[in-house]
């Protein structure tokens, strides 16, 4: 904590020895109390000894932003990218870390290890805090930067909750959409069980063999392929009203004072249902003689329903100077997806229609206890966490159609049909322990000594499954042009007709089982080793193993894994140089690491629904490791209001790159370490409340919020003679860099650009408050493009939104109403290759105008 310098405070000392005697010795004049104040001004940002960024309860509702994603889009530096993940500086989330009240989270996602931050809605937030310069209390993957998500405390008043909102969007709100029946629960985010895996299909897998011919008789296929589920998955559906968004929450909280004890207890309930249509073009192309030529020109055009359900519960005790809470959480994410996709198909030399259904269930689970005990001058603080996320998407569903004579026919023995079932688990179990001990000493002033250790273990398991009907000879035309649940009804399902064929990679291509487990300790003094000159030294040893093996869903053969097994020693000194009573200038550096995640190491394919774009990992992907250097000057005007100005510098041994190969399918994207990458800019932020009064009565008696922040970050990969990288092709085997990856190319995922502003204003009685939000991102690159191939670049473009929320009083009952308008320019998704003029349009579609309107109770 920063206090008032040396300087500022022996003055007002030196005033008041001074002046205290005489007036004491005048007669006439009587003090009964002489109060001497240097300025303090509280705040997060000022009081920690790392450069933050912070987004209070505050920020949360006055921004009206629905999840902690959205919320820290409106940070300096912090861009989102799949409405997901938060990207620090340009750097991509596996750079980041995200922690839940200070301890680990695991990731429902298949390609990620860091949770995405969408699952967490905003009802349950108390604020989050970013950290820019790393610690040696804090994990030691850090590139970007630590997001730590605060959760609501226990009150100190007793309060009761509601609130509920309905919204549209223009591009989707009873406009013409697609969808399936799926089952009779889906509106809950709950599968009323039509999405289980057949009895007779769980009983074949479990003997260990593939689901075929081979090895099963006809009789058995034949009831195994008629026990799938049929038109309410299979069958697409068209409509012309999808429906409205809405959700709504209920909170309260209450606490006991005893003569022994304080007792505290919150609890938040959520539920949300939107839907989103997606018409989008998504192209690929070739490059021939240096300009572009487009291969594949597909329409697809997409509905999703998205249903979330969250719980939060809080109990605090606090026991004279011990504390202890325990916190649950739980968010169960659905996504039911109806996607029909058409176009001219070099690749398969026809006009072809691909129809899909899916439903992608994510469900997160954590349970978290801690406690602080003061001892006096030393503090103890601990914490113990499990946390368990699922991914389950049962009955992905794709069907082909060849388009002839303005017919479309659907051949089981040639065209594609295929049905999946995939599940994911990670866990993570972590405890940690901090001891902090304030040492008098006559050279040091508020000396404080700390030591701590920190244990993480992390395990997944992934899996599919993947099945298609086949026949042994080209039925009929007739048999061809059925509509689909009645060309897969059991009638057709036979040893005449449809037979069950697994399709499922082996030699590890289907299945993996991950796992990280680290060990850290470290040291760290902090003081203030010169008149308004503080600093934070210290060292932090992280041991690592990570492991990645690849299973043989058909063999007893274990196959050969992956191991990375590292110790790190990880300095880091940050300097504070308060040189005026509301100013001050930090100096930080640090070496930090990034470790390849889970699904970048595992040699599985993946089909992404957010690109349609297929991944697989490489066994060969080796740890990053980063010099991080920060330098900003920070002014304070009052609680919540500042101006700062700071500069970057970053310098990445191998990051770890994403890169688009050709494959029999179509795109497929893999992974490798990049030789070198170098980042370094500059951002600017300011946040201040002004009251002038106009002489305008709609303006004046108001108070003012103006603002902003920029951030330039240049992200440049270097690359030099005799550089070498290890692809996945290459089966371990090095291969020139330069056949890869270009020098002097955008880092991924960097935006050089990032601005937010906000201008708005607030009554003096707070009753109303409107707000007006710009965010912009400028292009980044989002993959390598194929081997001479331009790269993906996407463009997020301006988003402007506004919000507007009133407070009313009726029938002695206190309301907050609500409005809220988002992308307010028609911002669209635009993902594209680009050169010399030409321009393949990846994947580009209207996101539109989302509007909501909302009303909250508390009692």
């Amino acid at each position: 904590m920063n206090k008032l310098f040396r300087p500022l405070s022996g003055l007002l000392l030196c005033t008041t020895a001074l002046f205290a005697p005489a007036l004491a010795c005048a007669q006439e004049v009587e003090v009964e109390e002489l109060l001497v104040r240097g300025r303090f001004i509280p705040d997060v940002m000022r009081e920690t000894s790392e450069v933050v960024s912070v987004v209070t309860s505050e920020d949360l509702a006055r921004q009206g932003d629905g999840t902690a994603a959205e919320a820290l889009t409106r940070l300096a530096g912090l861009s989102l990218v799949s409405g997901r993940f938060v990207y620090v500086r340009g750097l991509g989330e596996r750079y980041s870390s995200a922690l839940l009240n200070g301890s680990p989270l695991p990731s429902p996602e298949p390609l990620q290890r860091v949770v995405p931050l969408d699952l967490f809605p905003s009802s349950v937030l108390a604020g989050v805090n970013v950290q820019k310069t790393f610690s040696a209390k804090n994990p030691g993957e850090f590139g970007g930067g630590l997001i730590d998500l605060r959760t609501v405390a226990v009150p100190d008043e007793p309060f009761f909750s509601i609130s509920a909102s309905v919204g549209a969007n223009d591009e989707t709100t009873l406009k013409r959409g697609l969808t399936h029946y799926g089952g009779d629960w889906d509106f809950t985010g709950v599968d009323d069980g039509t999405r289980e895996m057949p009895l007779l299909l769980r009983q074949a897998i479990a003997t260990g063999k593939r689901v075929d011919s081979s090895n099963f008789d006809s009789a058995q296929l034949t009831a195994i392929g008629r026990s799938f589920q049929n038109a309410n998955i299979n069958l697409l559906q068209s409509t012309n009203d999808v429906p409205f968004n809405g959700g709504f929450s209920v909170s309260g909280g209450r606490s006991f004072v005893f003569d022994w004890a304080t007792l505290g207890a919150v609890a938040v309930v959520g539920y949300d249902n939107s839907w989103h249509t997606r018409r989008a073009v998504q192209q690929e192309g070739v490059v021939s003689l240096d300009r572009l030529s487009v291969t594949e020109d597909m329409f697809s055009d997409s509905t999703q329903n998205d249903v979330t359900l969250n719980a939060l519960t809080s109990v605090a005790l606090d026991l004279d100077g011990h504390t202890f809470k325990w916190t649950n959480f739980y968010v169960r994410n659905v996504t039911k997806e109806t996607r029909s996709v058409e176009g001219e198909s070099s690749r398969a030399s026809n006009f072809v229609r691909d129809d899909y259904t899916a439903w992608y269930q994510r469900e997160l689970i954590n349970t978290q206890l801690t406690g602080e005990h003061r001892f006096g001058d030393l503090q103890i603080d601990w914490r113990g966490s499990y946390a368990r996320t699922e991914r389950d998407a049962p009955y992905e569903r794709q069907v082909r159609y060849r388009k002839v004579g303005g017919v479309y026919y659907h051949n089981p023995q040639s065209d594609a049909n295929f049905i999946r079932f995939s599940e994911l688990e990670d866990k993570a179990s972590g405890f940690g322990v901090d001891l902090n001990y304030r040492l008098a000493n006559p050279w040091i002033a508020d000396f404080t000594v700390s030591a701590g250790y920190a244990w993480l273990d992390n395990e997944r398991y992934s899996d599919q499954r993947v099945f298609r009907f086949i026949m042994d000879f080209t039925p009929s035309l007739a048999f061809q042009t059925q509509r689909v649940d009645f060309l897969y009804s059991d009638f057709n399902i036979g040893p005449d007709g449809l037979i069950l064929r697994e399709v499922t990679g082996s030699e590890g291509a289907a299945a993996y089982e991950a796992s990280l487990t680290t060990h850290a300790f470290y040291l760290q003094a902090e003081g203030e080793i010169y008149p308004a000159v503080r600093a934070t030294l210290g060292a932090r040893f992280e041991s690592g193993e990570q492991s990645v093996q690849a299973i043989d869903l058909f063999s007893a053969n274990r196959l050969e894994g992956r191991t990375l097994k590292n110790d790190y020693l990880l300095p880091a000194l940050t300097v504070t140089w308060n040189f005026a009573e509301d100013q001050q200038l930090r100096l930080g550096v640090s070496k930090t690491i990034a470790r390849p995640q889970f699904r970048e190491q595992a040699p599985q394919l993946y089909l992404d629904p957010e690109s349609d774009r297929l991944f697989i990992g490489n066994p060969y992907l080796q740890d990053s490791e980063l010099l991080n250097v920060d330098l900003r000057y920070e002014r304070y005007f009052d609680r919540g209001q500042f101006v700062t100005l700071g500069v970057f510098y970053k310098d990445i041994d191998k990051p770890i790159e994403s890169v688009v190969n050709e494959s029999g399918s179509g795109l497929q994207q893999s992974f490798l370490n990049a030789p070198r990458a170098v980042l370094y800019g500059a951002e600017a932020e300011f946040k201040k409340y002004f009251e002038p009064e106009f002489g305008i009565a709609i303006l004046d008696d108001k108070r003012w919020l103006l603002g902003a922040n920029y951030t330039y970050t240049k992200a440049e990969v270097v690359v030099e003679d005799g550089d070498v990288v290890f692809p996945r092709t290459g089966l371990g085997q090095p291969a020139p860099a330069r056949n890869f990856v270009i020098d002097g190319s955008r880092l991924q995922g960097q935006s050089e650009h990032l601005a937010n502003l906000q201008f708005g204003f607030e009554t003096l009685d707070g009753a109303t408050q409107a707000t007006v939000l710009v965010n912009y991102a400028s292009e980044r690159t989002t993959a390598r493009g194929q081997a001479g191939a331009p790269d993906f670049v996407q463009d997020p473009g301006v988003l402007v939104d506004l919000t507007v929320r009133r407070k009313l009083e009726v029938w002695g009952m206190d309301y907050t109403l609500s409005f809220e308008a988002r992308n307010l320019l028609g911002e669209e998704f635009d993902e594209s290759q680009k050169r010399n003029g030409d321009k393949i349009r990846l994947n580009n579609y209207e996101l539109g105008r989302s509007f909501s309107l909302g009303l909250s109770a508390r009692f």
